[in-house]
């Protein structure tokens, strides 16, 4: 057996080591959980940086037909006459 000032030792290093350990992951875990929030906020900011630019090309796209038929009664737009022609080319 061990004399009583190698076992207080012993034990005093295991106890150091358990409590490094202990600090030691709660500071890594920290670093993670920071690391991961980042993370996060640059993908948000990268899918709406690539969802505004869709936005834009979506708006400077021509229209397929630049006189689409306007169906809306209450549009200003709305061609009566237009829309019975359409209505007769298709029953045709």
């Amino acid at each position: 057996m061990g004399s009583a000032t190698v076992n207080v030792v012993r034990y005093t290093t295991l106890f150091t080591g358990v409590v490094y350990g202990w600090y030691h992951r709660r500071t890594l875990q920290a670093a993670y959980d920071v690391h991961k929030i980042e993370a996060a906020k640059h993908q948000r900011e990268h899918l709406i940086a690539e969802a505004k630019e869709a936005w834009i090309k979506k708006q400077q796209a021509p229209l397929p037909n630049a006189d689409t038929l306007v169906t809306d009664p209450e549009d200003p737009k709305f061609d009566l006459e237009k829309l019975i022609a359409r209505w007769e080319a298709t029953q045709q």
